[in-house]
Formats: structure tokens, C-alpha cells, sequence
């Protein structure tokens, strides 16, 4: 009875996987992947020199202030949320929150590197600007996780991944209920990966 119930509560939650931009979201949802999980993407954005194995990326995600309406079926999956967005996720769900944090100037530094190899504009706003922006932007949504009722949350460390990801395998294993393969989801953590260091 007991192990029925707890079936349905996991198949009905949702796990988000969530940070800035270029602070190892798609390293997390490789890890889910590799671990048991299904993930939700629409496999829009494929593969390229930034991100070497794929972004795990849907496209919906970018309109979830106006339509969140599908979010309904990343229920029992993954999905990845920029923070920025993580407001806009409709009551009504379950939710398990991935929070995934790197070195503010290896995200910056990352950032402006994908930039430059797409030709894009890169701000005109000091390095030290920019990360007094992000961590702000981040103690708030810090905060605000803190006091949603309808979700739970942890904090996982890139860097602390790539070092040694066993544990945070394990953690994030236990966080989300226990039975993904933990030997798995360590294996495709590559540290060749780890290029933006600061």
C-alpha cells in the first residue's frame, strides 16, 4: 500500500533542473538520464562546440510566463528551467528542484565565449557588474525556492561535481526518492568538459 502511494507521488512529480545559463544544467540532466530519469526535451537544439553533448533543452520552457499549460507532461520526468523562469511554474505540481551553481567568473567567462563563437554582441558591462547582477539575482531565487510550499530544492555545485561526482550522485539519488543508478550517473561526468576555468 504504502509502496503504491509513493509510486504515484514520484510518477506525478516533477524534477526541474535549474541555474544560470552555462552553470552545468545539461551536465545535471545528462546525469537524470543516465540515472533512470526521462527527461523532457525536444531535441530542437542539437549538439555543437559549447555543449558537446547536447543541451536537453525545450523550446517551451523560453514561453512559460505565457503558456505553461504542457507543463503537465514532465510529470514522472525531467526538465530543465533557466532560473530566471523558475517563477512562472503553475501551482498545482509537484516539484523537485536541481539548483546547479558554478563560479560566477567561469559563467560569465563561458557565456561571452559562446557568444563570441556565434557572433554575437558581447555586453559592454564589466565582468564585476555582471556578477553583482547574477549573485543578486541569485539570492533572491534562493529566497523565493525557500518559501514555495509546492516544491523542494537543493543546491548542487558544478565544480564540486567534476571533481568528484559520486556524491552528488548519491545526494541528488536520495533527494529524488532513491532507486536511480548511482554508478551510471557518475560514469558520464566527464571532466575533459570542464574548459572555463577561473
Amino acid at each position: 500500500m504504502f509502496l503504491s502511494i509513493l509510486r504515484r507521488i514520484t510518477d506525478s512529480m516533477i524534477t526541474v533542473v535549474s541555474g544560470l545559463p552555462r552553470s552545468g544544467t545539461s551536465m545535471m540532466m545528462r546525469m537524470l538520464e543516465a540515472g533512470g530519469v526521462p527527461v523532457l526535451t525536444d531535441e530542437k537544439r542539437e549538439a555543437d562546440e559549447d555543449n558537446l553533448r547536447g543541451y536537453y533543452e525545450d523550446e517551451r520552457v523560453k514561453q512559460l510566463g505565457e503558456d505553461a499549460s504542457w507543463i503537465a507532461e514532465a510529470e514522472g520526468k525531467a526538465v530543465k528551467v533557466i532560473s530566471y523562469l523558475l517563477r512562472h511554474l503553475p501551482e498545482g505540481h509537484s516539484y523537485k528542484v536541481i539548483f546547479m551553481e558554478r563560479k560566477i567568473p567561469e559563467v560569465l567567462a563561458s557565456q561571452r565565449k559562446m557568444m563570441r563563437r556565434r557572433g554575437e554582441a558581447t555586453e559592454e558591462v564589466p565582468d564585476d557588474v555582471m556578477a553583482g547582477i547574477f549573485e543578486k539575482h541569485l539570492a533572491e531565487t534562493e529566497e523565493w525556492l525557500s518559501q514555495q510550499p509546492h516544491l523542494e530544492a537543493i543546491q548542487v555545485s558544478y565544480n564540486d561535481t567534476l571533481e568528484d561526482p559520486e556524491p552528488t550522485a548519491k545526494r541528488v539519488a536520495a533527494f529524488l526518492g532513491g532507486g536511480l543508478d548511482v554508478e551510471k550517473m557518475t560514469q558520464v561526468v566527464d571532466p575533459q568538459l570542464y574548459r572555463q576555468r577561473r
